[in-house]
């Protein structure tokens, strides 16, 4: 209790700072939204969670955006062209963006956004002296020689070294959030809390064990809604890592948003079909959206040595017909995403098509025929399964675990930190292990790289190899017609559900809770928080 009232006290003394240009006699709207993980670096070459990511996403902006329904818009260039040969991009600047006001700079004119300002945010991104969790993005795609231009201050020129389609939507990541180059250089190794963008938002206080605490960028150059900066005179993010405490406090009206699931609350909020108790609906708003993120069980194609019935793929194809998606999904997640029909592209994605690439339905007969034709009728003569997950996805791996001792394996199951678990992933120590893949980008390649053997862990936790699909890969990506690509990626992904080097279990639904006085909220399947457009309005039960 007595952390409770710092953190409140703390906030508090924060929310009167921001009050001084403020009549008393005014309603200060804060938007207030809990993360259950801390924020670790405010900095966007570190933006590798969500956490980071969404606070991220508030301060700074990108070259481009995507709207709710994952279409490319304008956001810092205004307009851009691509060379016939897709390898030259050219993005034509907004003259009238300017940073956050901030003691790094001298004098007004340096807060203007210039295209050195990207020039430097991108060659910073793939500098070996940062080793930015974000480097990937250009590594291997971009002109070695020339990689970023600036032949003006509103013109900035991106130079690729073959075709990559996907480029644009990676220009809309957080990674690719332009920085200034005055305030990274005034900053230095602090710039990891002491972010300036030009985003909706800026900076007021981060407490890196308590919350952030942003305000109003009154500057902001988008015109939200017709009518200027956005509505929203601040934002508050929170971090109680207990989810059911924080589903409490937005029952209670103490916190206006919270996102995801609590297995142990699910069923107090849920009706088995994944809608809002009737109890619930007068005191909460359920936003629901397919979501870029498939859920797994990886398979170490490097150690099946160690268990060779692994090395069978009859083995692995009868561990995924095993498995009751639909009773898992009714049972566990109260039918919040569905079951992973279509191999690895997730729902969302044009690309997904269960037609062209069937997955596994529960099958349980077929699974015992598979063990049989490998030689381990009812699990005899195969080594025991041994599971690696973390505590969050301990029911869902008990439940595939029982499913499979339905078939005469043993299985056990190992509960890791979640940092081991990845660490582990990483490293390659683990024959089987839970894991999911958010989409970077929404673009099928993003989920299909998991398997590309040029690739290390990460993407390619599974140490997958297939010459076949490595050549696809490369066709693929090389590809500029959108229909020839989509049908590499669906023959790629049909290798993947034959040779089954992951135990596909569900494609995940985003699933947003806010209380009734928050207006504008947009749903997205990247799952991504915007809150330029948030609204707060006079609500009575």
């Amino acid at each position: 209790m007595r952390s409770n009232w710092l953190y409140l006290t703390i906030f508090m003394v924060v929310l009167g700072g921001c009050q001084s240009n403020t009549n008393s006699t005014d309603h200060v709207h804060v938007f207030h939204y809990n993360q259950p993980n801390r924020i670790t670096s405010l900095d966007p070459a570190f933006a590798k969670s969500q956490n980071n990511m969404w606070a991220i996403h508030h301060i700074f902006s990108t070259l481009v955006q995507l709207d709710e329904n994952l279409e490319l818009q304008p956001n810092l260039a205004k307009s851009w062209s691509i060379t016939d040969d897709g390898l030259e991009y050219t993005f034509h600047l907004h003259k009238d963006v300017r940073f956050h006001d901030n003691e790094c700079f001298e004098n007004e004119q340096d807060r203007s956004l210039r295209a050195q300002d990207v020039v430097f945010s991108f060659n910073r991104l793939i500098s070996k002296d940062l080793n930015a969790p974000g480097s990937w993005i250009f590594a291997g795609k971009v002109d070695p020689q020339r990689p970023f231009e600036a032949p003006d201050d509103s013109t900035f020129v991106l130079h690729l070294q073959k075709p990559f389609l996907p480029m644009l939507n990676m220009l809309s990541m957080q990674y690719c959030s332009v920085v200034s180059e005055n305030a990274v250089r005034y900053y230095k190794k602090n710039t990891r809390s002491n972010p300036v963008g030009t985003g909706p938002f800026r900076c007021k206080r981060w407490i890196e064990t308590q919350g952030l605490y942003l305000v109003k960028n009154e500057d902001y150059f988008e015109n939200v809604g017709g009518q200027g900066p956005p509505y929203l005179d601040g934002v508050r993010t929170s971090f109680m890592e207990d989810k059911k405490i924080a589903f409490l406090e937005l029952l209670n009206q103490k916190v206006e948003c919270v996102s995801g699931l609590e297995s142990s609350f699910i069923n107090e909020l849920l009706d088995q079909e994944g809608d809002l108790k009737e109890d619930k609906k007068s005191k909460i708003n359920l936003y629901k959206s397919p979501y870029l993120n498939v859920e797994y069980l990886g398979i170490n194609m490097d150690n099946i040595a160690s268990n060779q019935a692994l090395s069978d793929k009859r083995v692995r194809q009868a561990l995924n017909y095993a498995i009751d998606r639909i009773t898992m999904m009714q049972s566990l997640r109260n039918n919040i995403g569905i079951p992973a029909n279509s191999g690895i592209i997730p729902r969302g994605l044009p690309s997904y098509d269960p037609k062209m690439v069937p997955g596994y339905a529960y099958d349980l007969q077929k699974a015992k025929m598979l063990l049989k034709e490998a030689g381990y009728e009812n699990g005899v003569g195969m080594e025991p399964l041994d599971i690696h997950t973390n505590k969050d996805y301990l029911d869902i791996t008990t439940f595939v675990a029982k499913q499979w001792e339905a078939l005469g394996i043993q299985v056990s199951i190992n509960l890791l930190e979640s940092a081991s678990l990845r660490e582990g992933m990483r490293k390659g120590n683990l024959d089987i292990f839970r894991a999911s893949w958010i989409a970077d980008y929404p673009d099928g390649e993003n989920f299909l790289c998991l398997f590309y053997s040029d690739y290390p862990a990460p993407p390619n936790y599974t140490r997958f190899k297939n010459p076949d699909f490595d050549m696809l890969y490369k066709q693929a990506i090389a590809e500029t017609d959108l229909s020839k690509r989509t049908e590499l990626y669906h023959q790629m992904n049909r290798i993947i559900v034959d040779e089954a080097p992951v135990i596909f279990l569900f494609y995940d639904e985003s699933a947003l809770f806010t209380t009734k006085n928050i207006q504008g909220i947009e749903t997205n399947a990247l799952n991504l928080l915007q809150v330029k457009n948030l609204k707060e309005v006079a609500w009575k039960e």
